[in-house]
């Protein structure tokens, strides 16, 4: 597979709720890094890392506004949706994923905490 098409296996992985599949698209020591968060590393733990994150969420959606492929590098612009307690969450994200072998060696998502924290409040009566 080339890089941007391991990328797109792995975002629909994940909108399936796929983790085992997903997971299989990750170098072993793979470096996830949410900015501004500290890093996640190994497969493993990203793997652990996802399912809590996505584990809540009824429905996941990434929606893929622009991507560009340089060599092993893809960067998208995208919106994440989660589908949380009968109400979708969108959180616009900038996503640059390096792939080696068939596999995302690193991905780094870059986004507004203050909105997402925001976003994932409930609502309030």
């Amino acid at each position: 597979m080339e890089p941007a098409e391991t990328v797109g296996a792995f975002i629909r992985a994940l909108e399936k709720k796929e983790i085992g599949a997903a997971l299989g698209l990750l170098a072993e020591e793979v470096v996830y890094h949410n900015i501004p968060l500290d890093p996640v590393v190994g497969r493993r733990a990203v793997g652990e890392f996802l399912e809590a994150f996505l584990g809540p969420a009824q429905e996941v959606e990434w929606v893929v506004h622009h991507q560009a492929t340089l060599g092993g590098v893809v960067l998208n612009e995208r919106t994440d949706r989660f589908l949380l307690a009968g109400r979708w969450v969108e959180i616009p994200v900038a996503g640059v994923w390096e792939v080696s072998g068939g596999r995302i060696s690193h991905w780094r998502d870059y986004f507004d905490l203050q909105m997402v924290t925001a976003a994932m409040a409930p609502p309030a009566d």
